[in-house]
């Protein structure tokens, strides 16, 4: 079985007065119907990363959701700037290494302005399910899809070697891979559907082929 290494939110118990990661376990069956173990990377110092990713020998990463980016919200209550550097390193060494990687709402955005893209504010996608569209008219891709984010990416916003996959009603780009490395960005949560979504399994699938 190939091993996936998921990036995992981090949790503020202020009683005990621990910052713990945390991971859905819904990723774990997600992955198991693609024939992949997960393994939660935990959210080391930047430094620390090489080491832990080359005794790991994973075959693929995906940045998981949660978590507002610290650099876009610093007062955010739920925001992690130890997770922001570490995700950016897996970043660094999935391009380095030739590794697949996946971003998942917070993931995708993360990934995208680690690539020289950016974000900018949305009303009405947390907590919803919308319509989005494919540019190619791909099927995969012309459906409805939860949505839990408060940032989005313009179609001006998205880094140089990312092309967009799907759009939402406005316009905002709700899915893309990029042109010149292995990498694959959903702004939706496949995790987060009561009967896993076949057309997510599908896409995820096919990518990490």
């Amino acid at each position: 079985m190939k091993l996936v290494g998921v990036t995992q939110r981090v949790d503020n118990i202020e009683h005990y007065f621990e910052r713990r990661d945390c991971l859905d376990q819904r990723w774990s069956d997600f992955f198991n119907r693609l024939g992949y173990l997960v393994i939660p990377l935990p959210n080391i110092a930047k430094e620390r990363v090489s080491k832990l990713c080359d005794k790991l020998q994973l075959d693929a990463i995906l940045l998981s959701g949660g978590n507002s980016i610290a650099e876009l919200n610093p007062s955010a209550k739920d925001s992690a700037p130890e997770r922001d550097e570490f995700e950016k390193e897996i970043v660094n060494y999935a391009i380095q290494n030739n590794i697949p990687l996946v971003g998942v709402c917070r993931g995708m955005q993360l990934l995208n302005i680690h690539l020289g893209g950016s974000l900018c504010a949305l009303d009405g996608h947390i907590a919803t399910r919308h319509a989005i569209e494919s540019p190619e008219n791909n099927q995969l891709f012309n459906r409805i899809v939860n949505s839990y984010h408060a940032w989005g990416i313009r179609p001006q916003d998205l880094a140089l070697s990312l092309n967009p996959l799907a759009y939402d009603d406005k316009g905002n780009v709700e899915a893309f891979y990029s042109t010149s490395e292995k990498q694959l960005g959903l702004m939706w949560h496949p995790e987060r559907e009561e009967q896993f979504n076949q057309f997510d399994i599908q896409i995820i699938s096919e990518f990490l082929k």
